[in-house]
């Protein structure tokens, strides 16, 4: 188990570095995921990327392995983009590829502003510049406490795939690590995306940009997507038909393919451009 021990409580961490020899020295793609969600959601993408990258992944804060902070906890954007820089430290990464799905997407924006030297490329899946859109915290607190945790996951699991998006065992595996976050940490770090404004700073981004979303995801219209497109200097938007809001995990080997083809095109002889 690998463990960086920040100010504000632990974060878990994994590295998978199964690299070709010609590759070497390898870049480093830093995965992180939003809320609900676990780092097991990015398997599928890594058969099309680990000749060549090194993979480090980890449990967002209030997830998982990692620190879940208790009521009253002073949660923040910026404090979770720290947990991400605090990861890529630990595992000796001064400059990486950093890919974000959901609020995952918004907290690695936050750190390729505030951190464009860190940053080679920056990969955005399901996620926003701004939570304005995001308008359902109410109705998660009702569902939360009406059945508890486990009645918000069902519903969201809703929100997330179309019906036969997912063999039995990939649904019931998800729902289980959504259902395993506390109440607390999901509306806390909601309330956090809510109030969460980057678009302004989109001109700022001086790295290469994907951004990848589903036609139907509920939370984001893919407008919404097509805006930050067109503010940033230079990214590229892909959507992918017949997906929703769990597009990293329904269409995980597409994603992966999507993302080897753009970071394979960022790169000269081997490392970051």
């Amino acid at each position: 188990m690998s463990i960086v021990h920040t100010a504000t409580g632990p974060l878990h961490y994994e590295v998978f570095d199964a690299t070709a020899p010609w590759h070497a020295p390898a870049e480093t793609i830093l995965f992180q995921h939003g809320i609900g969600a676990h780092p097991g959601i990015w398997s599928e993408w890594l058969p099309a990327l680990v000749d060549r990258y090194r993979i480090v992944r980890f449990d967002m804060r209030g997830s998982g392995r990692s620190h879940i902070p208790p009521k009253g906890f002073d949660w923040s954007l910026r404090l979770l983009a720290d947990d991400l820089l605090a990861v890529a430290d630990a595992t000796g990464t001064p400059r990486f590829h950093v890919v974000g799905e959901s609020m995952g997407g918004t907290i690695a924006l936050q750190v390729a502003l505030d951190r464009p030297e860190r940053i080679a490329s920056l990969t955005i899946s399901n996620g926003a510049d701004v939570g304005s859109p995001i308008r359902r915290v109410q109705e998660w607190a009702r569902q939360m406490d009406e059945g508890g945790v486990a009645a918000w996951s069902e519903g969201m699991m809703a929100d997330r795939f179309h019906p036969g998006a997912l063999d039995g065992p990939k649904r019931d595996w998800y729902a289980m690590q959504q259902s395993a976050w506390t109440r607390d940490a999901i509306l806390d770090a909601l309330q956090v995306l809510r109030d969460t404004n980057l678009r302004a700073r989109l001109p700022e981004v001086n790295c290469p940009v994907l951004l990848m979303h589903g036609d139907g995801s509920p939370f984001i219209p893919v407008g919404v997507m097509a805006e930050m497109h067109a503010a940033l200097p230079d990214s590229r938007l892909q959507v992918f038909a017949h997906a929703k809001h769990g597009l990293p995990f329904s269409h995980a080997r597409e994603c992966g393919a999507t993302l080897r083809s753009f970071l394979d095109g960022t790169t000269k002889g081997g490392r970051p451009g």
